[in-house]
This record gives structure tokens, sequence and C-alpha cells, in this order.
């Protein structure tokens, strides 16, 4: 503990008083803590004096072996380059915001002349109409859904639309306009657009108020079918007012931030209201110490939660934040519009909150409860293949082939939170000397290359990256391939299990094999058996769905991506010119001279390249 503070002071002795971020790190250089500081000087002085500091600040400085700086300008630029270090860093002693994905949003694309309505999920490349964000493919599906029903737009793409010669299914279910084969104008298409644009906008009140007055007049002049029509737009509508809350208030555009803390975990809700309508909610489960309160948790989630995301105009919150002032700054900056955070404290909003903090609660509560129920399937486990304890980190393998091609192989990982997809890995098998086809070669590829860089990087075997089980998707073969891998890196003590698929591959008939032991079943109800069984099936996906996009991208792969001195927008060029990489191929000199931007020399050497063994 000393020695970290030792080390502290020296830095100490050279810090400027300026605003800024640091970084603790430990002797593999791993940064431990994130911080942003109005005076990195006085900030970082205070590590030196330990009286007062929580056991688990203490123990950081004890780890802290070197330090890094960065200056700011303002502490506001301080605390936004903190927050995106902290998520792309992931410091031992920072609170974490984990499962940290981008939203999807509704697209109206505006660059064909009859615009297409779609999901988008990225960079806001394409030009448009950007309406979110939701807090699920699934909000977005059934807001897609009440699109097509209330407006008839199309959410076919470009080349099926370019290639229909009469209407398809959708049309015939009421569900699109027809644009393709002139069953509506594109001006009266573009109308329907326009109204899809203001009810997402939030201008749905008028657009009901017109279609109840088009249904009305229709239902006057005995034009029943149409009346119809206008009838089942409005009841589309009328579903989408239904989910709204309305016995809890009402808001046209906020983020509503809810966290509840019980066991030392901590769940946070947020609830996504744009134009005064509810497109969803999504809990989060960030990592902090169980000794540190919500008050601490809450503002650097809301930090890191907008780091990749815009912010709303409102914020609404369940408890104080601290330098709220700062975080309204820094989060205003970033949206380019006025960020307010406030913590209601009466009225229909602070019925909302509640609501909100509820679901944060029930949420939290079934976490727990089924980290207990897996917690018991550990145990259950550890006693079927007699290992010291729980294991902590399950690593599971499995490869995927056709005939050998693309031959891929996959790892998995469960802890006792479930799986953690941010450590799963996939291994392309690279070496010639397996025979297409061979599961063991591959296995041994797959194990040698894992456990020898996991050895380079921890050869101390301390940290928690070190796998507590290994479970192999196979049988006797598999596993003694794998055993003499371990056995020839010197990591025989780590446990390995291979599941051989029963007769007939029938579930619930697994053979486990173990080395040293005959192999056996478990009965057909054994709860653990079905937790392997998920385990197994879970890399098998992700092996599949790896081999397939392996397969996929060979089988677009153009013959010109291999050919030297051709990048991306030289072979855009051959292609715009001739239309295929095989007419490339074929072209005489003359014709591939006339391409832009391919000079004689290049050209010569396509030919060449095309024609060496002619």
């Amino acid at each position: 503990m000393v020695e970290g503070v030792d080390i502290i002071k020296k830095y100490v002795t050279n810090l400027p008083g300026k605003p800024g971020v640091y970084r603790m790190m430990d002797a593999q250089e791993k940064v431990l803590y994130v911080g942003k500081a109005k005076s990195l000087k006085t900030r970082v002085s205070n590590y030196t004096n330990l009286t007062g500091l929580p056991y688990r600040i203490a123990r950081m400085v004890t780890e802290t072996q070197s330090m890094e700086f960065t200056t700011t300008h303002t502490e506001v630029e301080a605390l936004l380059l903190e927050a995106n270090m902290i998520k792309r860093l992931k410091p031992l002693y920072n609170i974490l915001l984990r499962d940290d994905k981008s939203f999807p949003y509704i697209l109206i694309d505006t660059t064909h002349p009859a615009p297409q309505v779609k999901k988008h999920r990225g960079a806001k490349k394409k030009e448009g109409y950007y309406f979110g964000p939701f807090a699920s493919v699934k909000a977005v599906n059934h807001s897609l859904h009440i699109l097509q029903k209330a407006f008839f737009l199309r959410t076919c793409s470009d080349g099926v639309y370019n290639s229909r010669t009469r209407p398809c299914l959708l049309y015939q279910i009421n569900r699109c306009a027809g644009p393709c084969v002139e069953k509506i104008s594109l001006v009266d298409y573009k109308k329907l657009v326009q109204s899809a644009h203001d009810f997402l906008d939030g201008k749905s009140h008028r657009i009901k108020q017109k279609l109840t007055d088009k249904m009305e007049k229709a239902s006057h002049e005995t034009a029943y079918e149409t009346a119809a029509i206008y009838r089942d737009r409005l009841k589309a509508l009328a579903t989408v007012q239904s989910r709204q809350d309305t016995g809890q208030g009402h808001v046209e555009e906020a983020d509503i931030i809810a966290g509840y803390q019980q066991g030392g975990q901590s769940c946070i809700q947020v609830f996504f209201f744009r134009a005064g309508q509810n497109w969803g909610n999504k809990a989060y489960f960030p990592r902090h110490h169980k000794d540190q309160e919500m008050e601490d948790v809450l503002p650097a989630f809301i930090a890191q939660f907008y780091d990749n995301k815009p912010p709303p105009k409102i914020i609404l919150v369940n408890c104080h934040i601290a330098q709220i002032d700062l975080l309204q700054e820094a989060l205003g900056i970033k949206a380019k519009h006025k960020v307010k955070i406030s913590m209601p404290q009466r009225g229909d909003k602070l019925n909302l909150i509640k609501m909100v903090e509820k679901n944060a609660q029930e949420a939290l509560e079934r976490r727990l409860a089924e980290k207990s129920s897996q917690k018991k399937l550990l145990e259950a486990v550890s006693e079927r293949f007699n290992l010291d304890g729980p294991p902590n980190r399950i690593e599971i393998y499995d490869n995927s082939h056709i005939s050998g091609t693309n031959a891929i192989g996959a790892m998995v990982v469960s802890c006792p939170d479930g799986f953690d997809k941010g450590s799963y890995r996939k291994f392309n098998i690279k070496s010639t000397d397996i025979t297409p086809g061979d599961d063991y070669g591959m296995m041994r590829e797959v194990m040698t290359r894992r456990f020898k860089r996991q050895l380079k990087e921890d050869p101390d075997r301390s940290s928690h990256t070190w796998p507590d089980l290994l479970i192999i998707d196979g049988g006797k073969g598999q596993l003694s391939a794998v055993q003499q891998v371990m056995v020839d890196l010197g990591l025989e003590d780590i446990p390995l299990v291979s599941i051989a698929k029963g007769p007939d591959r029938n579930a619930g008939r697994e053979d486990f094999y173990l080395p040293g032991i005959t192999p056996f079943k478990m009965p057909v109800n054994d709860p653990a058996l079905y937790f392997l069984q998920r385990l197994r099936d879970e890399a098998h996906r992700f092996a599949i769905g790896s081999h397939r996009q392996q397969r996929a991208k060979t089988m677009y792969k153009s013959i010109l991506d291999d050919m030297p001195g051709i990048g991306p927008s030289r072979k855009k060029a051959l292609l715009m010119h001739f239309g295929s990489a095989k007419a490339v191929e074929g072209a005489a000199l003359s014709d591939l001279e006339t391409v832009n931007g391919i000079s004689r020399v290049l050209a010569k050497n396509i030919y060449n390249y095309f024609h060496e063994n002619d």
C-alpha cells in the first residue's frame, strides 16, 4: 500500500491544476480506474492520504503501479472523455455500463421516388427521416406494422420494388398502396409518406381527425368498403394510443431513468418517450462495487449511456444527482440542444417515475431469482463432474464446416450471470496440414491457439479469463484430442468434459466423457442436464452462425479482390465499366486502358494477371 502511495506522490509533483482525465494502472499496465477532475493535481493528491479512503479505493491504490493523464480545456470535456474511456477500457474499479448496444430507429428512406419505411441501426448515413431511438427491434417491428396498416407504406427493398410486375400480397391485404405497379400515383403516395412522418413526429391527433372525416364522408356517400378501410386505419392508430400508460402521466419527448438496488446489485430501467408515444423500455444491470449507492451509480450510468446516443431534451430520474449542472452541460454539447435532468416531486411525472422504478425493482428481483437458480445449477454441475467447486467460467467449444470448407471453431463462455457474449471467440481454421473434415485436427488447432495465447498474456494464471471447466461438443475422439493439447501445454489440471449426442441425436440421451472415467448418462429430468444442453446448443448456434457468415463472404468474393494494385475504388470502376468480374478477365488490353482511374501500366498488369499462363 505504501508503494502505491509513493508512486502516486511522484506523479502529483508534476501535475498541473487543469481539468483532465487520469488512469491508474497495475503492473501489467491494465487500467484499474479512470477518473475525471476539475484540477488533476488536487484530485490525484487525494489518493496519497489513505485515512478515510474506503477499503475498495485503498486496495486500488495498493495495485497502482503507473498512471497516465490527459488534460482538457474544461471539466465538461473531461466528463465526456471519462465516459468514453470507461466504456472502451472497462476498468475494474469503475461503475461500468454493460450490454450497451446501439438502438434501432425507423427510417423513411427518401433516396427513392417512392420512399421506403424500414428498420435502421448504426450510423445515419442514408438520406431520409430518422425516428427513435426504440428500446428494441420488437418495438420497431410493432410500429412498422402500425405504419403499414395505417399508411400503406412499402417495406420492400428497392430491388424488389423495381422488379415487380404485379401487386404483392401486402397490397392485397391492405398493407401497401402498391406504388410499384402504379396502383397509386407517386404524388398521392408521398402524401401517405408525409402523413406517416407527421404521425411519428407526434401529430397523431391531427392525422386521426383527417381519417375520421374521410371515413364519415365515405359512409354518407354509401362507399362502405372505402369507409371500412379508413376505419381499419383508425383502429391501427388507436392501438398505439392504447399502449400509452395514460394513468401515469404524459410526456412528449423524454427518457425516464429509474434505478433500484437490492443485495448489493442495481437495475436501471430506461423508458423512451418520443412524439408522445412510449417507444419501449430496457433494463440495465451496471457493474459496480456493492457499497456504492444509487446516487453514485446513476450519474455514471447516464454519462456512459449517452456516449453513443443522442440525449432527449428532458431526462427524468428517481434520485439526486451530484454535479447535475455539469452533466446537463456535457449532454447538451453532445445533443447540440439544451438538456434538462430533473427529479419529479409531485404530479403525473412523479407517478410516471414511480412506475419506471417499479419496473426496475421487478427486473432486479427476477435477475436475483435467476442467479439463485443458476447458482444451484452450477453446484449440481460441480457435483456431477467432481469439481473443486461451482465453476465461475465455463468455456464450450464446437466446430462447423461443410465437407471441410469454411471451417470454423467457436468458443462461447458461460458465467454465473449467464452467457458472456463479449467473451465469445471464433477461430478460422488456418492449418493446411488438416485434412478437410478432420474434426479432431480442427479441435486441436482451436485449443492450441486459444491456450497458447492465454499463456502468453497471463503466464501466472492470475486473471479471471482462465476457465474452470471446458466442455467439448463431441465424443471420445474429440476429448482425447483436446486432452493431448492440454498436456502438451502443461494445463492438464483444467477439467474437461465432452458431450456426445445420444442415439438418433435425441436430446436427453447424451453420453458424457471425462478423462479416466467410464462414459455415463444423466437422468432425463435432471436440471443439470438441461443446463448443459443449453450450453452445448449455444455453442452450436454460434458455430453455425459464424460458419454461415464465412461462407457468405466466400460466395460474394470477387476474383478482383486479390489482385495487386486494385482497391475498392478501382474495383468499382472496373465493374461499372465491364459489368462483371468475368468480363474484366476477358477484356482486351486496349479496353482496360479506357477505364477511368486505370493507367496504361496498371491495365497491362491486370491483363497479365489473367493471361500470364496463356
